[in-house]
């Protein structure tokens, strides 16, 4: 979620920074709503020129590549020729190709550079940009032939150059789509084995296969295109190319119509040891294949060329186009060193690195490192155009370097610092401006607190050690209202929502609210669920999910109490083995299906089903509340049925929340948040239809019990051979540790083996005897243990009644028995909710 800011207050602090009279520009990080632009645009097909003033609508969001903005345009004015698309008072897309980040830009550029050996050309060269935009526009024409329509790739219709950010950029057109409907599916079983292009009858998540089948089709086209490097940007696994496809709202409700491309611009190469999702071992190889060791916007020309020859018609007025694509091709192609393409030619062709250099020279121009005046001297000033080249080779300080020699001002800036105090402190508080608008974008400061650092710009360097920290973080240790408020939402908030119903009615709002801003619902799905918030099994469903919210603390503070009382009851240990079997504590904690906030939670369901004496509507959160994690959703499944909207959308809220922290992959409408809506809502559902066809089929058999015994029996059989064949080998008896990590498996199997032969008999009764197999198992492997220890390995010749031997048996069966019948448990549920073989 976007934090919430002042435009106004960064508007203010901008003018703090001219106020300050410095030398230097102002460093524009990211442009707000509101913000007027003017832009000397080159069109596509065709290439005309004109100049554009745009106002900014919304900041969309920014990732490796770039930053997106929705704009409108204000006025065009034409210079030369025509450009095709541009209407004023319409919105469209702009996208620069510079990250709003920090990090995203350094990490960004560190994977460019060391595949290329240069700057990331989409930021710096206009060339390169003007290549993909006529790629883009060829394969859109070419979806008219593969795709039905030429509205399955967005249109792209200019490219210019943003002064202010130093880094070219584009202009689309705005495409009023949404990302995937997370979508109710209860047979995942069917969907794991469908594939694009086969029968989807009696399939469900019909958004969810549209656009596989949509994303596998467009691969396909820009693969028989050559556009064979910009497919990764549309390879399903890659986990998280699902965005790049939208769906136009207008197109609803059919789930199969709609879809676009909308993002043909990667943001980070691919490297031959560095896969960075599952297919990107599959594209390294066909890149080997094609002699290309780095991946990234390289295409294949003769192939395109191929396709539009085979389809005239398709491609009428294009060939203007193409002729420009060959000519930005080449110029782009030997801007860079590209090692791993030019191989030798770096040796053999001196003219190459003419072209390296001049193309270095635009590219320092559009980043602003040198001035106007610069960049017209240095093609003539080879030497010193050399210098600055190997001056950015410098790690962190060489584009420093290359601006104190290429900025004018920046010289004069650093110059007045060093020598005039009063202007050092109006530098330092311009800097401080800058910093602070970043940070309150962030969601680092308030408003308020922004407005006081600026005038007290001594205390912005207390909050300096915390800003390496996440901007929640920053802001939790540094504002005391933003502190309790933290606070309260953890541990009273809950309270509150159980015993108020208008805070749980307001809180429903606010999420569907929340829910239908991002596209998780649509508008009528809103106000259907908002027309049902009084209903009393709504109220009841709100109650318990703020139990549910009031149990997340439980383990936690179970497992670090559990840590320090082993610890204070081991003085013995040192630090270093305190620390170690303190996290190993809770570490264990983490990992356990069952906890024991899930106990309570499991707990708090049995009481009420006790007290109102209704197991129907609490069956399926009965069970999956004692589970970990999983149980936070037991409630939304369990609304299933009754309210199929509500449940969708609060499972969804709840289960991809967490799925955004994720980098790059945590990203929303990508795979990984589909994958834990399913995990989490659909899988349960999938496990219910299991068992309800587990049922249907055995309904024809007749009960069984009489093989309980046999299986327990056979169990206890086995451990007892384990036994004698360690003693054969080893020379004593084990203990359970001895022989722990094989052991445990012979319940599981056991149980498993009690329920399938079960036949006919109830769910319940097949469970209780599956654990009661385990117990006996338990039983008799206590006993028989400690019987075969006590014939072979005799201590002393003491001879022991049989009241002596049951005392002995007694403490080792009282925890086997336990820990077999969870065991027996496991085995049983798994053996119950295994997929069924289609006969």
């Amino acid at each position: 979620m976007k934090a919430e800011y002042s435009i106004k207050t960064c508007q203010e602090l901008e003018k703090v920074f001219k106020d300050q009279k410095i030398l230097r520009p102002f460093r524009v990080q990211r442009y707000d709503p509101g913000t007027e632009l003017t832009y000397e645009i080159q069109g596509v097909v065709p290439a005309g020129t004109a100049r554009l003033k745009l106002e900014v609508e919304e900041f969309v969001g920014g990732g490796f590549a770039g930053q997106v903005y929705k704009v409108r345009l204000k006025d065009v004015k034409s210079l030369e020729g025509r450009v095709e698309g541009l209407h004023q008072g319409h919105s469209y897309a702009m996208k620069i190709f510079i990250p709003p980040s920090g990090f995203a830009k350094f990490f960004r550029n560190i994977i460019y550079a060391a595949g290329f050996q240069g700057p990331f050309s989409l930021q710096v060269n206009p060339d390169a940009v003007r290549a993909g935009a006529l790629w883009q526009k060829l394969i859109r024409r070419g979806a008219g032939v593969r795709l039905g329509s030429e509205n399955a790739v967005v249109d792209i219709l200019a490219t210019f150059i943003d002064p202010s950010l130093g880094s070219c950029g584009e202009l689309s057109e705005w495409i009023d789509g949404r990302l995937w409907r997370l979508e109710a599916d209860d047979n995942l079983d069917a969907r794991k084995k469908w594939k694009p292009g086969d029968p989807d009858d009696e399939l469900e998540s019909p958004e969810y296969r549209a656009k596989r089948t949509f994303m596998r089709r467009l691969v396909r086209l820009l693969h028989e295109m050559g556009a064979v490097e910009l497919a990764r940007q549309y390879e399903w696994w890659t986990c998280k190319s699902q965005p790049n496809v939208l769906k136009r709202t207008a197109s609803d409700p059919d789930p199969a119509g709609g879809h676009v491309a909308v993002d043909f611009r990667a943001g980070l190469a691919l490297h031959l040891f560095l896969p960075m999702s599952p297919a990107d071992f599959k594209l390294i190889l066909k890149g080997i294949s094609r002699g290309s060791l780095v991946q990234f916007d390289r295409g294949n020309r003769g192939r395109l060329q191929s396709f539009m020859e085979a389809h005239p018609e398709a491609f009428a007025g294009m060939h203007e186009g193409f002729e420009e694509l060959t000519k930005a091709e080449k110029y782009y192609r030997e801007s860079l060193p590209d090692i791993p393409h030019h191989h030798f030619k770096l040796i053999f062709r001196p003219r190459l690195w003419s072209s390296i250099l001049k193309s270095s020279i635009k590219s320092w121009e559009v980043r602003n490192i040198v001035d106007e005046d610069t960049a017209i001297r240095l093609p003539e000033r080879k030497f010193l155009t050399v210098r600055l080249y190997i001056l950015g080779l410098l790690p962190f300080l060489g584009n420093f370097f290359r601006k104190l020699r290429g900025q004018k001002d920046y010289r004069r800036h650093y110059g007045r610092m060093l020598t005039s105090f009063p202007y050092f402190r109006r530098a330092v508080k311009a800097r401080i401006s800058e910093s602070l608008i970043r940070w309150h974008r962030a969601g680092r400061v308030d408003e308020k607190r922004t407005q006081r650092l600026s005038e007290h710009p001594s205390r912005f360097f207390s909050h300096l050690p915390l800003s390496i920290l996440p901007a929640k973080m920053h802001r939790f240790f540094s504002d005391r209202r933003f502190f309790l408020r933290s606070l309260d939402n953890i541990f009273i908030r809950p309270l509150r929502l159980y015993f108020k119903a208008e805070a749980r009615e307001k809180w429903l709002q606010e999420t569907v609210s929340q829910g239908e801003k991002n596209g998780m619902l649509t508008r009528k799905e809103a106000t259907h669920i908002n027309s049902q918030i009084k209903e009393p099994f709504i109220q009841k469903y709100l109650k318990s999910l703020a139990v549910h919210v009031c149990t997340v603390p439980v383990t936690q503070i179970v497992s670090v109490a559990v840590a320090l009382i082993y610890v204070r009851l081991h003085p013995e240990l040192s630090w270093q083995q305190a620390s170690l079997h303190a996290g190993i504590i809770l570490g264990l904690f983490q990992v356990t299906p069952v906890s024991p906030g899930s106990l309570v939670r499991g707990l708090y369901v049995t009481a009420l089903v006790l007290r109102e004496r209704n197991f129907k509507d609490y069956n399926i959160a009965f069970f999956l509340s004692f589970f970990k994690y999983i149980g936070y959703l037991s409630f939304p499944i369990q609304m299933a049925y009754r309210y199929p909207d509500l449940a969708r959308f609060m499972a969804g809220h709840w289960a991809t929340g967490a799925v955004h922290v994720v980098p790059v992959f945590g990203e929303r409408g990508a795979l990984l948040e589909h994958a834990v809506f399913d995990l989490f809502y659909n899988f349960p559902l999938n496990i219910r239809r299991r068992i309800r066809k587990r049922r249907e089929l055995r309904s024809a058999l007749k009960p069984r019990r009489w093989h309980v015994p046999l299986c327990a029996l056979g169990g206890a059989l086995l451990l007892a051979s384990e036994d004698m064949i360690y003693y054969n080998l080893i020379g004593h008896i084990p203990r359970f540790g001895d022989i722990w990590w094989l052991a445990l498996w012979i319940p599981v199997f056991a149980a498993a083996a009690t329920t399938a032969w079960a036949g006919g008999a109830a769910l319940s009764r097949r469970i209780g005897m599956g654990v009661l197999c385990g117990a006996l198992i338990g039983l008799l492997y206590a006993a028989s243990n400690v019987l075969l220890r006590y014939f072979l390995m005799p201590e002393g010749g003491e001879i022991l009644t049989a009241l002596q031997l049951l005392d002995r048996i007694a403490p080792v069966a009282l925890w086997r028995i336990f820990v077999f019948m969870i065991l027996a448990l496991i085995g049983t549920f798994l053996t119950e909710t295994r997929p069924i073989k289609a006969r």
